[in-house]
């Protein structure tokens, strides 16, 4: 009855068919803390990543993909559509009632799923000051839009257990607590598989925002380690080369598995990161070694691999068009035959047409709110707002830089001695900044808070 009542709802704001040519079946992997520098296929040296690189060379890879620096920032702006400045509460919190993607599918006639990391509805642990303003006020799985799901960290915190060895994790209403001698993405990727068997029949689109390669990094069942029950959760950074390798490991299982449904010449696969590497990690990239920059703006904080692979369809090669987070949500719509219309809240552009080997309307700048407060652990952040564009990166408070290129490399720019090139786009990003200021929710009606909610005085 739900569902029935939300095609309702959703469906007149939802303009006819667009894309007669689209995918049968989506499958969305968001990789959580890894950088373009992990992976072969963009110039990485360090790991192990053939099934991605397979399906960089086979599919069309971005080199310009963004994400936020941090995980809920992107996953909130990836599936809602929206900058984070429009409906922000808090770190590890969905707001409830939001519209996400999965609501949108299921009105378009897809099936839905999602497994891996969900960390949206209780993120702070009970003891953390201000605690009790923020458990439980995000998003449950049930109300997401999924019509499966098998999630860790879906509850608080302190029942979240394990992701990887020996993983508890909340499926489908039912807390599945320390499997003992499993290892989560195993589970989570049996889940999946088994969702897309059963309804091979209908239209689906699959989330998977998986959970590796993030800390804790522990033996993988790749490992050496792993033969050793006690070892199993042991934490070193030791383990990162094979926590990289696993992931990789795991999109070539997901995409043979997709195949021996039958269902590979009618699914597209888009492989997407939420944010860069942990910064406890160097790895080789392009011939030099290079700092991971999760939390940070830096651009090893936020530029991000994304690569379509759909057999049959997708031609081969690159595309280096602006892409970032709140891109997919109309993108996803265009996929299934349809258009967002205007007074659908998106800030995001479609990059459907390009899959399709068409120019379509790509996006001139990207811009960036951050912030990831109130939350446990975030009491060294700060707010940063930012635009850039394929050379330059503009803050808000001045800081300007030049980015130019495919890889990570940026420069800071005298602001009294710019070429005529660097001051028109110092200006348009300003524009921009400005214009995403005045939007829903503007920036200037919310005040900076602390790690705990307070709010901070000038």
């Amino acid at each position: 009855m739900i569902r029935f009542l939300l095609l309702l709802l959703l469906s007149p704001l939802l303009a006819g068919p667009i894309l007669a040519a689209g995918p049968r079946n989506i499958v969305l992997i968001m990789a959580d803390d890894i950088g373009i520098e992990g992976f072969g296929c963009y110039g990485g040296e360090s790991y192990q990543t053939p099934h991605i690189d397979r399906l960089a060379s086979k599919g069309l890879r971005f080199t310009h993909a963004y994400s936020q620096p941090l995980c809920t920032p992107t996953r909130l702006e990836i599936m809602t559509g929206l900058e984070n400045h429009r409906n922000w509460q808090a770190f590890g919190i969905l707001p409830r009632g939001a519209r996400t993607f999965g609501h949108l599918m299921q009105s378009l006639g897809y099936k839905t799923a999602i497994a891996g990391k969900w960390q949206l509805q209780s993120y702070d642990p009970p003891e953390f000051p201000g605690a009790a303003k923020r458990r439980g006020i995000g998003m449950h799985p049930n109300e997401a839009g999924f019509d499966g799901y098998a999630l860790f960290h879906a509850l608080h915190t302190e029942d979240k257990g394990s992701r990887y060895a020996n993983p508890t994790f909340l499926q489908e209403g039912v807390l599945r607590e320390t499997l003992d001698g499993q290892y989560g993405e195993d589970l989570w990727m049996e889940y999946l598989l088994d969702f897309m068997e059963k309804h091979r029949e209908e239209r689906q689109f699959i989330y998977y925002p998986m959970a590796l390669p993030h800390w804790p990094m522990v033996p993988t069942p790749l490992s050496k380690a792993w033969s050793d029950p006690e070892r199993r959760l042991e934490e070193s950074t030791d383990h990162f080369p094979d926590m990289v390798r696993y992931m990789d490991v795991l999109v070539g299982r997901l995409v043979e598995g997709i195949a021996k449904i039958g269902l590979a010449e009618d699914t597209l696969v888009l492989f997407y990161s939420d944010n860069g590497t942990d910064r406890r990690i160097t790895s080789r990239f392009r011939g030099q070694n290079v700092k991971g920059g999760k939390n940070t703006t830096r651009q090893t904080g936020i530029r991000v691999p994304l690569i379509a692979y759909w057999p049959g369809t997708i031609e081969a090669g690159t595309c280096g068009d602006l892409v970032e987070a709140s891109d997919f949500f109309p993108t996803l719509a265009e996929l299934a035959d349809h258009t967002l219309p205007e007074h659908w809240p998106t800030d995001g552009v479609s990059f459907a047409p390009q899959l399709m080997g068409k120019q379509g309307n790509p996006r001139e700048w990207a811009y960036f709110w951050y912030d990831p407060r109130p939350g446990w652990d975030k009491q060294d952040f700060k707010r940063h707002v930012f635009a850039l564009d394929h050379c330059y990166k503009l803050f808000r408070d001045g800081r300007f830089l030049d980015i130019a290129g495919e890889g990570v490399r940026e420069e800071r720019l005298d602001n009294d001695a710019l070429t005529a090139e660097a001051q028109a786009a110092r200006e348009k990003l300003m524009t921009a900044i400005a214009t995403m200021a005045r939007g829903p929710h503007a920036d200037a009606a919310q005040g900076e808070v602390d790690a705990y909610g307070d709010p901070i005085k000038e």
